[in-house]
């Protein structure tokens, strides 16, 4: 399935119909503020299976982040965050980051794992804030590409996309034109925040 929305005149139609795919254990790729993604609900069964399978890997073994449409969301699946630390996610959030946090005792229930840090963000791009803000649960968010792979033209070409992921996802949203560059990540789990990979945010103190 393919769903065009126009990111200057969004239509909650299509964000409904966006929901309700991903409320049965859909997996999509959705537009960011940086690259396109894949991603399924936090807390469906069935869509962890589904992005496990597109990325051949085990769901305990899943390199992700949590997708939030807000500070109020975030902090309830992470452990208690510093003020200093706080004070840098208000700074830099919604915007085109990843940052590294401990997580809450329940997300690692949702990996069957014992996972204890996990990239969380808070995107700066309407569509996928109306698609969160709609949700009940966090989305959990992971690259097109594999590892090995460079990130290549069709990643942030709407056409492109399409040709090359139909036959793999439940639901392409395409929302115009990505970019080829990722967050920056910010690891925030050994008391100061340390950049781990540089992307398109600058980071804010």
């Amino acid at each position: 399935m393919i769903i065009e929305i126009d990111p200057q005149s969004i239509d909650k139609r299509k964000i409904q119909q966006i929901v309700h795919e991903l409320n049965k254990g859909s997996i999509a790729i959705v537009p960011t503020d940086t690259i396109y993604a894949v991603v399924c609900k936090l807390n469906s069964t069935k869509g962890l299976a589904a992005l496990a399978l597109f990325k051949k890997e085990k769901i305990s073994k899943l390199k992700c982040s949590l997708l939030f449409h807000d500070f109020s969301q975030l902090a309830a699946y992470t452990a208690p965050i510093d003020r200093p630390i706080f004070r840098l996610l208000k700074n830099n959030l919604p915007g085109p980051f990843t940052f590294i946090l401990k997580a809450s005792n329940q997300v690692g229930k949702f990996f069957s794992s014992s996972k204890v840090e996990i990239g969380m963000r808070i995107p700066n791009n309407e569509i996928i804030k109306e698609i969160l803000c709609s949700l009940d649960a966090p989305l959990v968010s992971t690259s097109l590409h594999h590892i090995e792979d460079e990130i290549r033209v069709y990643y942030s070409d709407p056409t492109e996309i399409y040709e090359h992921f139909s036959d793999k996802i439940d639901v392409i949203v395409l929302g115009g034109t990505g970019l080829l560059t990722h967050s920056t990540i910010v690891d925030c789990t050994k008391g100061d925040a340390i950049i781990t990979r540089q992307g398109l945010g600058i980071l804010s103190e």
